[in-house]
């Protein structure tokens, strides 16, 4: 898909990952180019690239078919474009036309991992638990969360599977009635993801389109250390 810039008088950057997690191509134009650590940067107006922060690792993204690493800029708050390591920015100008892209593999890879970090939170809470700590990286996928009050199931091997037992059963039935995921603006401007009725939480992140899209959901026996209730999992996104 290519998303066209043309009709826009603004140099405001529009978040269009998080407006279309599918959206893989877009024609957009350079609003601003500066450095970043002694090395340039380049942000475009229809920004394709998710950068890392909230649990979720970065988009991985061209323009103009060269590599590029997305990075939020703390100085502009931009999105910016730098090259990854050992590698070039193309020579770009503010106003000059470019097509971004995505490795749009990746980024469902990402959005089900975040996604299913949200469900993960939501049957744990379902058992009473405080969330303390996400992340949304492959192979590292976890949420953590506390007991307000001690829980004697987590005290032994066989309590303890018997409460992941009981999260299966939550992440599957909530798959299994493919709730819709989405976001809705806060008045205050705060960026909510929904899934449906069952959770919702403040997330600048990407995310599939209904829990059905979510397949090979995997949560193994959780872990409890220090009084940290840690419940890792994988999960992948459904085939078309």
């Amino acid at each position: 898909m290519v998303h066209s810039s043309g009709t826009l008088q603004n140099s405001a950057q529009i978040a269009t990952y998080l407006e279309d997690t599918y959206l893989d191509q877009a024609d957009t134009r350079v609003i601003a180019v500066g450095e970043r650590d002694g090395a340039p940067w380049a942000a475009v107006e229809h920004c394709l690239f998710h950068p890392q922060g909230g649990g979720q690792p970065a988009d991985r993204g061209w323009l103009e078919d060269v590599e590029i690493v997305p990075v939020r800029d703390r100085e502009s708050g931009l999105v910016v474009a730098v090259a990854p390591e050992g590698g070039d920015l193309p020579l770009l100008a503010e106003g000059q036309e470019v097509r971004a892209r995505i490795d749009v593999q990746a980024r469902t890879t990402h959005a089900a991992l975040h996604t299913a970090g949200h469900l993960v939170e939501a049957v744990g809470r379902m058992q009473g638990w405080e969330m303390l700590s996400n992340i949304h990286f492959p192979g590292q996928a976890r949420i953590e969360f506390q007991a307000p009050q001690p829980d004697a199931r987590l005290a032994n091997p066989e309590g303890r599977e018997e409460v992941t037992a009981a999260l299966r059963v939550a992440v599957a039935a909530a798959i299994a009635d493919d709730l819709p995921v989405f976001a809705r603006y806060e008045s205050e401007g705060q960026r909510v993801v929904h899934l449906d009725a069952l959770h919702a939480a403040p997330c600048g992140g990407t995310h599939v389109r209904s829990l059905g899209d979510l397949d090979e959901v995997v949560l193994p026996t959780l872990k409890v250390k220090k009084g940290r209730i840690r419940v890792s999992y994988t999960a992948t996104h459904r085939s078309p």
